[in-house]
């Protein structure tokens, strides 16, 4: 969430901010300083009546000492306790309307993001690798996996409903291989430590990472919606350092997990809809940065590199695309999409969203450091993205590699993983 004290400071500057987002940010911001300014009102009659009843009950004492009669001011000070009560309630419940006006409030985009209202104005920042075009041959990921066998789609529509994937043979040891290399690359060639989290997650820890209050439909709840399936790991994985207070020198923290990640939210048409593009359960490797603010830009730079690698790695044609704001994410400050070319599909797909989120989920989840100049407790910077989303970048390694005679080559890096060097049917 944003801090109130800047927020009070500076309310044009941060509504002028948020304005580029789109949205009803100006309501929100005038709603919230007029609750702060309510809150703060009650809190200064409250600390003044407090004050009168301390005098109240030393005047008590004083009496007593005297042998003087105390009924009539302890009468006042009993009338004095019930005022307090009732401001301490109207106080909470300031409180939490407050509270409830900044988690609804998002994040500010940085000064550098390009200025836009949807995709269209996102620029392409960054090409890599060669693009296979789309040819009357090219086969998509749907008519490739039906032929060759590797995925059951109405199986799991048996089991699940639309949405969902049951892998089998040499398709379930393609996903288990692509997991394993993505794991190793980012463990042991970019510094990162792995995460097995639950796949369970509390509410807390959904505001936390902002996906509650605003995306609650989205989500697969239990329990009452107290408790979730995890969307993606990115929830569970940064919610480890949370209330908590680090040493500065334990950052950056690094932590990659793959989780199955659980969204409502799907295609509704085409080949995506039947097929992998959007699904209500897939599996994600996830990355998670914990950083010093003033180093958090460099960290993103280098997050995305990471993210990157994979695709490079695999000889992936991909973009770099940075999401102007009104394309960011609810609790983003700055983001960059990787989106990868399936020439089957004949378009980009995004598989990894890099994001730097400052101080935004930290405040929400209470996550702190000791900065050792100062001696301050501040909050640090989270940053996540996907290294890589597993069904699009399954779907775009058999476009991509598909042969005349209808097998699949395996990329030469993820051989020692599959075993073989092709899927042949």
């Amino acid at each position: 969430m944003l801090d109130i004290k800047r927020i009070r400071q500076e309310p044009e500057n941060i509504k002028e901010r948020l304005k580029s987002r789109g949205g009803d940010a100006f309501d929100l911001i005038d709603s919230l300083l007029g609750c702060d300014e309510k809150r703060r009102q009650i809190e200064t009659e409250k600390q003044s009546i407090q004050s009168e009843r301390n005098a109240k009950s030393k005047e008590i004492g004083e009496r007593k000492k005297n042998g003087e009669d105390t009924s009539d001011i302890e009468l006042t000070v009993r009338e004095i306790g019930v005022k307090l009560k009732n401001l301490s309630d109207e106080v909470e419940e300031a409180d939490k309307t407050q509270n409830n006006l900044l988690l609804s409030i998002p994040n500010i985009p940085h000064e550098n993001c390009p200025v836009g209202y949807d995709e269209d104005s996102n620029p392409v920042i960054k090409e890599w690798g060669n693009k296979r075009p789309h040819d009357d041959g090219t086969e998509n990921h749907v008519q490739i996996v039906e032929r060759l066998n590797l995925i059951d789609f109405d199986a799991a529509s048996k089991i699940a409903g639309s949405g969902f994937a049951v892998f089998r043979g040499a398709g379930a040891k393609l996903q288990r291989s692509l997991i394993q290399f993505l794991l190793d690359k980012q463990t042991k060639e970019r510094g990162y430590t792995e995460i097995i989290p639950p796949y369970v997650v509390e509410r807390d820890c959904m505001v936390g990472t902002g996906q509650l209050p605003k995306f609650e439909e989205d989500m697969y709840g239990i329990e009452n919606n107290q408790m979730f399936l995890a969307p993606t790991a990115e929830v569970p994985v940064t919610n480890i350092e949370r209330n908590k207070i680090l040493s500065e020198d334990e950052l950056p923290i690094k932590y990659t997990a793959c989780t199955p990640c659980f969204r409502r939210e799907a295609g509704s048409a085409g080949t995506g809809n039947r097929g992998l593009i959007r699904m209500h359960q897939f599996d994600k490797v996830e990355l998670v940065k914990i950083v010093h603010p003033k180093n958090s830009y460099e960290e993103l730079e280098s997050l995305t590199e990471d993210a990157e690698s994979i695709l490079e790695t695999l000889g992936l044609h991909y973009r770099r695309i940075e999401l102007c704001t009104g394309d960011l994410g609810f609790s983003s400050a700055k983001t960059y999409d990787l989106e990868v070319w399936a020439p089957g599909q004949n378009e980009y797909l995004e598989v990894s969203s890099c994001s730097n989120f400052e101080d935004y989920q930290a405040r929400r989840m209470k996550l702190r450091f000791k900065d050792t100049d100062t001696g301050k407790n501040l909050f640090a910077h989270t940053l996540n993205g996907s290294g890589t989303a597993l069904p699009r970048l399954y779907v775009a390694l058999l476009e991509t590699y598909q042969r005349d005679d209808g097998s699949i080559e395996i990329p030469e890096p993820l051989q020692p993983y599959f075993g073989e060097s092709s899927i042949k049917g």
